[in-house]
């Protein structure tokens, strides 16, 4: 069963039994959809902003290696604080395996996300563990924003400008109680509990203010137990900001090379998984 080109994607809904259908874009993968990977996306943003445009980029390599790519415009904050995004997350993720096991029963599902998608991506795998599904064969987090204290030195270096304002700003909005900060769906990295979850690939830069979290959350989950893979890109790349930029910069053929290698190689499920479901 062939497909359309991974950049002639389709806005629709996905339907959500028991509540409201989502809103989505559907990114056909250069793969069979029989066969290649079904991955779920969530764009970045700092949890109050981003959108399917601004995460087409990273929709389009994602589908460059994928039977199919779902982008989900989730709920932002301030409105919308947490769990919202995270739950939305879930329900598109459980919506979509519905969808995936009539269709493309021996394909893999993932979960990715850049930035504070990649916040919500690893939350995300975590509600999946937790409620018993669906199995995810991966996770894949971009840039994520993993430390509500934004005290890294990666954090520290990159705030020459509004760039660490505006993600203390993202986690105030998104986080408006105290007490949301300690609540492992909001802040994945600090969980007590990282085993079961699936695969990971990780993925940074060497000029990327969320680096050092980033790695740190790889050394967490491996030391778990989990299967993880922490690459970081050795160029000038501007992430998190230039992940939303329409025409990516060099670091978009060594991301596409990573991102071929973990799907590709990814089975569509793990043992992990499934003895926790």
């Amino acid at each position: 069963m062939s497909s359309p080109a991974p950049w002639s994607p389709t806005d629709e809904t996905l339907p959500v039994p028991g509540g409201a259908a989502l809103a989505v874009r559907r990114w056909p993968g250069a793969l069979p959809l029989r066969s290649g990977a079904w991955i779920l996306h969530l764009h970045g943003g700092a949890f109050v902003g981003g959108s399917l445009d601004s995460g087409a980029p990273v929709a389009q390599l994602l589908a460059e290696t994928a039977g199919l790519v779902v982008s989900l415009d989730y709920p932002l904050a301030p409105a919308n604080p947490f769990p919202r995004a995270a739950e939305a997350a879930h329900a598109a993720l459980l919506a979509l395996d519905r969808q995936r096991r009539r269709v493309a029963p021996g394909a893999p599902l993932l979960v990715a996300g850049e930035e504070a998608g990649g916040n919500i991506a690893a939350a995300a795998a975590l509600m999946a563990r937790d409620r018993a599904g669906p199995v995810l064969a991966g996770q894949i987090l971009l840039s994520p924003m993993l430390d509500v204290c934004i005290g890294t030195a990666s954090q520290r270096d990159a705030r020459d400008g509004p760039l660490g304002c505006r993600c203390a700003d993202g986690w105030r909005a998104y986080l408006p109680k105290a007490g949301d900060a300690v609540h492992p769906y909001a802040t994945p990295a600090d969980s007590v509990r990282l085993s079961g979850l699936p695969p990971a690939l990780l993925v940074t830069a060497n000029d990327d203010p969320q680096r050092d979290e980033t790695l740190a959350f790889d050394r967490r989950l491996r030391a778990a137990g989990v299967p993880s893979r922490a690459v970081v890109l050795p160029m000038r790349t501007g992430w998190p900001c230039s992940l939303a930029l329409p025409e990516p910069g060099a670091w978009a053929t060594p991301l596409r090379e990573t991102l071929r290698h973990f799907i590709t190689t990814t089975p569509a499920s793990h043992p992990l998984q499934r003895e926790n479901t």
